[in-house]
């Protein structure tokens, strides 16, 4: 590893094109609950003054009707990415009346099943497949999943960055099947070692106990509210959140991207018995969208993916296939409950070296059994993270977490370098310092300050949450927005509504029509 990050590195610098790392690309995708002032879920809809779900840029919801979703334009510096991060937040405290946004990735009392919403995207034939599509899902893992929140994070290097990079690896591969091998070569770096962001950036150790009812878990109890694992960092990575067992046959380990979308095809349009046994259109009501392993390729959950951005009316599989990959979003982030935004920029600033790095490495293929280890190693991680002694694996071989983070990070220190030297900037080494002090005690980890703060303060999990969105509501409306700027989003809420409303005037197939030929293309 290190040999051939210092390679590309030490390239880099001595081509001149080092600079070329001042321009990377980064946007921010943050979901959030809407909840009342008590903590509770609300059962209001999407607010008119956010604008449409469905055709708004910047704010829509996610799964539940309840969940928002923030969206950042791309910047070359994270943290003004965060920042306007920020000011979607303030717009939506304007607009949401009493109701607070959930710090938290995981929910806190959540009411029973029926009454959790799921969300609405009007009457247009691609405003029902969304909600049909997240009614499948409700029937497949159930409501209380909709409810789970967390923060994905785009990047992609400069466009002029890849004919160098090219001409530096001596490919004659045309640029579009360049960059998407290299990009998957980043997600495969990115998987052996992801293990770590785990473990520095997770936040959610504890849980509502409402979130699995009467469900079956190893759990521990934390209080009568709260369940909880001793030394876990990320519960929602774990199997409580989101998992398929019928994905777990797909083996996807993304070693090339034309099987990569073989393997989403191929789980597209394979029927799955007990999804069969759900139904898909039932006395009248869609249950569901198909009954294949995956209803569409976003159903497929990894904490990374390749990205492209889709034209109108193409699907994601279909951009991918015909344009290559784009960027690649980062989706294992917890919501940093001590962060008014669940992100700063001393973490966006370690993800930025840590993908850069995962990029100039080797370009290995993962084999089945590494496969295994990999998947092996995030559950440990999730699980028993800060635990003392923690072994996970690594080609076949133990190795001590925190051994082998302390490793990694001596060979990350020449990515944050370089770019300090390309931004002219400490950031980088400082943030990697941050995050090294981590390594050396567990007791500064999101997951065991939040552990902490509960005990020390008595709360349960739930309280210590709506604790933290007071304050965060409290923080960013003391910065209020720009009149220029809130105007700007208020227009922009009103045009989507307008959008919407013009699309579901327009002359359309019925539905069972449009769904047929969408799932037939």
């Amino acid at each position: 590893m290190a040999r051939s990050l210092a390679q590309s590195l030490a390239w880099l610098q001595s081509s001149g094109h080092q600079q070329l790392l001042s321009q990377l690309q980064h946007g921010i995708e943050k979901e959030g609950l809407r909840v009342t002032a008590q903590g509770e879920l609300s059962q209001q809809p999407h607010p008119k003054g956010l604008g449409s779900a469905l055709t708004h840029s910047h704010i829509t919801t996610d799964y539940s009707e309840a969940l928002l979703e923030f969206i950042t334009p791309v910047f070359s510096q994270p943290e003004k990415g965060i920042e306007y991060l920020a000011n979607l937040h303030r717009y939506a405290f304007s607009q949401i009346g009493s109701e607070q946004i959930w710090s938290g990735s995981m929910p806190g009392e959540l009411p029973n099943a029926e009454q959790i919403p799921i969300a609405e995207f009007g009457s247009s034939n691609i405003g029902r497949l969304k909600h049909i599509y997240r009614v499948g899902l409700e029937h497949r893992y159930g409501r209380a999943m909709q409810t789970i929140a967390g923060i994905h994070y785009n990047f992609s290097m400069p466009c002029e960055f890849w004919s160098h990079y090219q001409q530096y690896k001596g490919s004659n591969t045309p640029i579009q099947g360049f960059r998407s091998a290299a990009y998957f070569a980043l997600i495969r770096n990115f998987r052996r070692y992801s293990w770590l962001l785990l473990y520095l950036f997770g936040a959610s150790p504890a849980l509502c106990s409402s979130f699995l009812k009467d469900k079956p878990h190893a759990l521990e109890h934390f209080d009568e509210q709260t369940l909880y694992l001793p030394w876990a960092t990320s519960l929602r990575m774990s199997d409580l959140g989101y998992s398929n067992k019928a994905q777990s046959s797909l083996g996807i380990c993304f070693n090339h991207l034309n099987t990569y979308l073989n393997s989403l095809h191929q789980a597209i349009h394979t029927p799955h018995p007990p999804y069969e046994e759900i139904g898909i259109k039932v006395d009248g009501s869609y249950r569901q969208l198909n009954s294949n392993v995956l209803q569409i390729e976003n159903e497929y959950y990894s904490d990374i993916r390749p990205k492209r951005v889709t034209r109108s009316g193409e699907k994601p599989i279909h951009a991918l296939m015909n344009r290559g990959v784009e960027y690649i979003e980062v989706r294992n982030i917890d919501i940093n409950p001590f962060l008014p935004v669940g992100i700063d920029a001393i973490q966006a600033d370690f993800l930025d070296l840590f993908l850069l790095s995962c990029l100039l490495l080797g370009d290995d293929e993962i084999s089945n059994g590494e496969c295994g280890e990999i998947m092996e190693n995030q559950q440990q991680v999730v699980n028993r993270g800060r635990e003392p002694g923690l072994q996970l694996v690594n080609k076949g071989q133990p190795v001590g977490l925190q051994q082998w983070g302390l490793e990694l990070m001596d060979q990350l220190a020449a990515t944050a370098e370089a770019l300090d030297s390309a931004n002219n900037t400490q950031r980088y080494t400082l943030a990697l310092q941050a995050q090294r002090h981590k390594l050396e005690d567990s007791e500064q980890t999101p997951s065991a300050q939040i552990l902490n703060v509960m005990r020390e303060q008595g709360l349960s999990h739930a309280a210590f949450i709506q604790q933290q969105n007071q304050l965060h509501e409290k923080t960013l409306q003391a910065a209020p927005l720009s009149e220029s700027l809130f105007n700007s989003l208020q227009e922009e809420a009103e045009n989507s509504l307008q959008a919407q409303a013009d699309l579901e005037a327009t002359p359309a197939p019925d539905f069972d029509t449009f769904l047929a030929s969408y799932l037939a293309n």
